[in-house]
């Protein structure tokens, strides 16, 4: 009985430990995501600038006349 008990507590013991880590992963992915999230916010908007420069540009070249 005494074996049993301490088998179910070492079980929980590595549970937890599991809990604490999943936990800590958790919030470093979530950190991960919010940083991918601003960085593809940033890349649009660069592109976004990008793509509004280049249609002036193109305005400013005459047609050519065939």
């Amino acid at each position: 009985m005494e074996s049993e008990l301490k088998s179910l507590e070492e079980k929980i013991d590595q549970f937890v430990h599991l809990c604490h880590q999943l936990r800590l992963e958790n919030i470093q992915l979530r950190q991960d995501l919010a940083g991918a999230i601003s960085e593809n916010k940033r890349l649009a908007e660069k592109i976004g600038a990008a793509t509004t420069r280049l249609e002036a540009i193109l305005m400013q070249i005459p047609e050519s006349e065939e």
